[in-house]
């Protein structure tokens, strides 16, 4: 992966039970994967942007979310204590090994479903961030503290979007409004904790999601109703990601990301 500015290595070595050590990886772990698999998504827009100044923008984007992917990786390396690297973690596990949720490694679309897709992601990134930079970690606050301007410019990016699409043209409302049918479902496993989370909030190491839940729901319908669009109400809530439960894309997805790692072991540049 390449070269960043940050990296938990350069801090002490995280301290904790024995029984609490491997949940913290774990949670990490699904930090590490939503970041990488989202950059993945944004990369495959590049060249492809409706217009330059916007390829440019989810270019950046997901370079933003690679670099907090590493830190990420670097720091569940680090609590795993058997030698992996980041790279090991994000190239040699399969599909079901990863954590990510399910709005993250839907398919592109069309740039209102894109934009969609990331403005849902950014509301609730943003608003953990926040919480993480908070935290009771050390290594988590300060990525998250790295991590957070970034977070908000990718926010103010993905709402001015929703915002033009949805008050736009009849075209772009037209194509936002089928991007919230397919992908809002998604929506809900961002803020409903796992049992995993659940655990890691008992323990004062996590926040409490139904706090950013609120947060989050409260922008969400500011944004929308700016954009003149209304809240869906009667959406099933499709989870799964956060548990290893994936749809089909994700392993096409990382048939792509992983093919150079998987084809020559061992490579270096």
């Amino acid at each position: 992966m390449a070269p960043q500015d940050f990296s938990p290595a350069q801090m002490a070595a995280p301290s904790y039970p024995a029984d609490v050590q491997p949940l913290v990886f774990q949670y990490v772990l699904q930090l590490a994967d939503t970041s990488l698999i989202l950059a993945h998504r944004l990369s495959e827009w590049c060249g492809h942007g409706p217009v330059l100044e916007q390829d440019l923008a989810m270019a950046n984007i997901a370079l933003d979310l690679l670099g907090e992917a590493r830190s990420y990786y670097q720091y569940a390396a680090e609590l795993e204590g058997r030698g992996r690297t980041e790279d090991d973690l994000a190239y040699l596990r399969s599909a079901v090994e990863y954590r990510n949720p399910l709005l993250v490694e839907q398919p592109n679309g069309d740039f209102a479903h894109t934009v969609l897709r990331q403005f849902l992601f950014d509301v609730f990134h943003y608003e953990l961030l926040i919480e993480l930079k908070a935290g009771p970690d050390a290594h988590l606050a300060a990525i998250a503290e790295k991590s957070l301007k970034e977070a908000a410019y990718h926010r103010k990016w993905s709402a001015e979007w929703i915002i033009r699409l949805g008050d736009g043209t009849a075209e772009s409302r037209q194509r936002l409004e089928k991007a919230m049918r397919t992908l809002w479902r998604y929506a809900a496993e961002l803020t409903t904790p796992t049992p995993l989370e659940q655990r890691l909030h008992a323990a004062n190491l996590l926040p409490d999601y139904a706090d950013i839940q609120a947060k989050v729901a409260a922008y969400v319908a500011h944004v929308l109703a700016e954009a003149t669009l209304p809240v869906p109400t009667d959406a099933f809530a499709q989870p799964g990601g956060k548990a290893g439960r994936h749809s089909e894309h994700l392993g096409y997805l990382l048939a792509e990301l992983q093919y150079m790692q998987r084809t020559y072991p061992n490579l270096t540049w």
